[in-house]
């Protein structure tokens, strides 16, 4: 598909149809890849007349052919610089996904890498998923992975974003409300985190205005109706700060910092503010040629008007978590009104403003990678890592967005280095920010030489120090107070692991307790059969066998039988029972449960029932329900309590009290006096003297149970007290 016109490589200027015969947008492309050589503009003709006879046909629903918005597409890249890898994939990124194309077809035209690129942001909508939600999530999750191989595919895809949000007004209200909301939630806090400013803004802008058009409109109009005497408020300052700078002797640049209709909105929403309010704030940002000059500038703004107390920001010492750098500061103005200035230097303003595509690099951790662009793939480092753990796309997506959140604290360790957190993050996120095992080996922490809890929220400039024990383990509870994905995926995925440890080793109670019974055990099976027993089942391991025992999708009987059977031992006949309890701490995670209706703790008389995914349910041998539950014989397993037994365990208690004032906090604070905890207390029945009440309580055992009802006993105000 090669034209001679497309493998010219003699400079020269590209035109419209009539002169080259070029489409206009193609022609725009090409002047904006002005830092291409011409042999590689030659590459981008020969991509769009590849895109352009693949897309032939199809049309936007706006009309316009659709290699329209592809070329696009790589426009917008082109403008940030990009090499002609990333702009010819953006040329064909629709190309696998809507066109008989393929990815061996790109590889061969046009290299690997770019084949590759296209791969990535292709979106799976071929795939078969329970709903729109889903399938935007896995898209999402496989957008991410690519990334990890090379950040061209998020800037290819925040492209594609930025033109569909353009021409947005073309899709249906419904369309454009979620493409909007989506925009907001995820690719606009994408851009911030990859330090994409200029993107970040676009896109807001075009979300607020697609989401909420009427505020919008207002917002925009009141901002370009600014009164005389702010823009003249707005030169007297700038032409203050400007002497101020000269008398210095710093070469600098000096410009006003015009609010976006988007940001106007969040503060006036999320801090409850007028919109004069908001822009009484007068905001300019200071370029200045070195680091020393950016200090030395500050000096001198601080001397044209005096600095807001506790305003000072130095982002130049400790970067932003995307790599952004500056110093910020609030200055008492005119009339009161503060004045935000930031100072940076020539290269930070360039990297503050595009981010990772600022003086775009390949390779990262190279001298020519930017500081955005190694924050950036440290970051994509810990998705992926994120995302193995993770069960499922929905669940890696909103592990996503609670790391996109845009304030952050910044810790140090006791070592002095600098680790930054989103904002109202907890010594446990920052323990497994360190490191995975130092989270789930963590018991305290030590902020600023303080021991405090796991669960203290932390605030910038704390030194955290993590105290950790070899033998603790994660806790369900973690889950209701970290704040990183992080943390949530790392203690879901290890609470999952010891949950099958547990549901393991009772597994092979349970078996080998059922073996015996037939005169073998596990260890007398031959190896060879019970590996061919395991393979016709279609488990890769014995563990998971086990697992499935203690879960009920095995009865203990039923597997041993089988078992015996598949070795060829005699005994497998027999269905015995043996009368060995098997013995339980309380503590096997999501394969014992203690049944609600009776409510059995430590010291009680005790029978487990086997349920089908749920592993061993424990009654008491009193429970009215057992009558029931033991016509199936074969699921009911001998059991009793190990002899070391911790935690608390939930019990219900009757109480009958006199009806007057002051008698519930009477027997509230007995049952506090007695260490237990309170979890519910309903009325059940009340009359003119008494009043029956029923306390949901935890104890430790059998004894701590009868010492909370002597307690009650022998309050005046209780008439009678009993178990449930």
């Amino acid at each position: 598909m090669t034209s001679g016109r497309a493998t010219r490589t003699a400079k020269k200027t590209w035109t419209s149809s009539g002169g080259d015969g070029l489409p206009d947008y193609v022609v725009q492309l090409l002047h904006a890849a002005d830092h291409l050589p011409e042999k590689q503009k030659a590459i981008l003709i020969r991509a769009w007349e590849v895109g352009a006879a693949a897309h032939a046909g199809q049309t936007r629903k706006s009309g316009e052919p659709y290699i329209t918005h592809p070329v696009a597409v790589a426009t917008v890249l082109a403008e940030m610089g990009l090499d002609v890898e990333a702009l010819v994939a953006a040329i064909l990124h629709d190309t696998i996904e809507d066109t008989p194309l393929t990815h061996e077809d790109l590889a061969n035209g046009f290299g690997e890498t770019v084949a590759g690129l296209v791969d990535g942001v292709t979106k799976l909508d071929k795939l078969k998923f329970r709903d729109r939600q889903e399938a935007a999530a896995e898209s999402f999750r496989k957008m991410l992975l690519a990334m990890s191989r090379d950040l061209r595919v998020i800037m290819i895809k925040l492209a594609d974003r930025i033109h569909n949000m353009r021409t947005l007004g073309a899709q249906s209200g419904e369309a454009r409300g979620r493409i909007a909301r989506e925009t907001l939630d995820i690719y606009a806090p994408i851009a911030q985190r990859l330090g994409m400013s200029l993107i970040k803004v676009e896109l807001q802008n075009l979300g607020f205005r697609a989401l909420y058009p009427w505020r919008y409109a207002v917002i925009e109009k009141r901002i370009r109706s600014q009164p005389v005497m702010r823009r003249e408020a707005i030169e007297q300052v700038e032409v203050r700060l400007s002497r101020g700078l000269a008398r210095e002797g710093l070469e600098h640049r000096l410009v006003s910092r015009i609010k976006t209709p988007w940001s106007i909105y969040n503060k006036m929403r999320n801090e409850g503010k007028s919109f004069d309010q908001v822009m009484d704030v007068f905001g300019f940002r200071v370029v200045v040629r070195s680091v020393a000059g950016c200090y030395h500038a500050l000096g001198a703004v601080h001397a044209q008007f005096k600095p807001l107390d506790g305003r000072f920001r130095d982002f130049i010492a400790i970067p932003k978590a995307n790599g952004y750098q500056s110093l910020h500061t609030v200055l008492f103005g005119l009339y009161g009104s503060p004045i935000e200035v930031q100072i940076r230097t020539e290269e930070m303003d360039l990297i503050a403003e595009r981010g990772i595509a600022a003086h775009w690099s390949y390779k990262y951790g190279d001298e020519t990678s930017n500081s955005a662009q190694r924050h950036a793939h440290a970051w994509i480092l810990e998705l992926v890592e994120s995302q193995s753990r993770a069960d499922s796309s929905l669940e890696f997506l909103e592990n996503v967005k609670v790391d996109l959140f845009p304030d952050e604290v910044y810790l140090f360790t006791p070592k002095g280095r600098i680790m930054s957190l989103p904002r109202n993050s907890t010594a446990l996120d920052f323990a497994y920010a360190v490191h995975t095992d130092v989270g789930n080996q963590a018991v305290a922490s030590r902020v600023d030489k303080k021991l405090v809890p796991l669960r203290t929220k932390l605030v910038s400039g704390q030194t955290v120090e993590v105290i950790t024990a070899k033998s603790a383990t994660p806790k369900p509870q973690w889950l209701e107070f970290v704040v990183t994905s992080k943390a949530r995926t790392a203690i879901r995925h290890q609470l999952k692991q010891l949950e099958h440890e547990d549901a393991v080793q009772l597994g092979h109670r349970m078996l080998d307790r059922a073996l015996e019974a037939m005169g073998s055990s596990l260890e007398r099976l031959p190896q060879q059969r019970l590996d061919a027993f395991l393979a016709e089942h279609r488990y890769q391991r014995l563990e998971s066998f086990l697992a499935d025992v203690a879960l009920g999708n095995w009865m203990p009987n039923q597997a041993a039988q089988a078992l015996m059977v598949f070795a060829e031992l005699s005994g497998g006949n027999r269905a015995l029972q043996s009368q060995e309890k098997i013995l339980i701490s309380g503590t096997e995670r999501g394969v014992v449960t203690f049944a609600n209706c009776c409510q059995p703790v430590p010291g009680d008389e005790i029978m487990g029932y086997l349920t089908a995914g749920k592993g061993v349910v424990v009654h008491r041998q009193d429970c009215p329900n057992l009558v029931e539950l033991r016509k199936a014989p074969e699921r009911m397993v001998p059991i009793d309590w190990d002899t070391q037994v911790s935690g608390d365990y939930a019990t219900s208690l009757l109480v009958i009290a006199e009806n007057r004032t002051g008698a519930l906090a009477q027997l509230a604070a007995a049952v506090a006096r007695s260490e237990s905890n309170i979890d519910q207390v309903d009325y059940l029945d009340r009359d003119v003297n008494a009043v029956t009440l029923r306390f949901v309580i935890q104890v430790r055992n059998r004894n701590h149970l009868a010492e909370v009802i002597r307690r009650l006993r022998r309050l005046s105000v209780a008439q009678s007290v009993r178990r449930q």
